[in-house]
């Protein structure tokens, strides 16, 4: 009997839901933790800043606060990047800094529980997966659902010093 209700137990917590912005880059979905976003605009011409990894596209200044402009495309290797009217700036607030992404286009938020996120494959090295929360299907689509904190504060990402691996 004990052993039930530890279970139901388990089966409520699949049930809570969690917010999630859903994004696409090149052909492919995204989902971040909607609590991690600031705002949504669309994309300005960054300030460029010299000697910056090819990722960072320079910074902008929003309401007084400078703010780095990474490219999400460029960092994931995902082909050619072309900035178009649908082209949006996603601003996040991660561990204390104001950071932009660029990406593809902003689509949805959805409510995902736990149960709808399965664990990634293990691609047994042959690229880095750290980031990566697992993957979730809804209605045919499949969407990564990414740690965005955890790959923003990667010392590979130059963004906040002392960074968090």
């Amino acid at each position: 009997m004990e052993v039930m209700m530890q279970g139901a137990a388990a089966g409520e917590d699949d049930l809570v839901a969690s917010e999630f912005l859903t994004f696409t880059l090149g052909s492919e979905e995204y989902a971040i933790d909607i609590l991690k976003v600031q705002e949504i605009r669309g994309y300005e011409t960054p300030t460029l800043i010299a000697n910056a990894p090819p990722f960072i596209k320079g910074v902008i200044n929003l309401r007084g606060i400078i703010v780095p402009i990474v490219d999400l495309r460029i960092k994931f290797n995902l082909g050619k990047v072309e900035y178009t009217p649908f082209t949006v700036v996603i601003i996040l607030n991660i561990a204390g800094r104001v950071i932009g992404a660029v990406v593809d286009s902003v689509s949805d938020v959805l409510s995902l529980t736990s149960a709808q996120v399965r664990q990634a494959p293990d691609f047994s090295g042959s690229f880095d997966t750290k980031y990566i929360l697992g993957l979730a299907s809804i209605d045919q689509r499949m969407l990564i659902v990414t740690d965005i904190e955890r790959l923003m504060t990667s010392a590979d990402m130059e963004l906040i010093e002392a960074a968090a691996e």
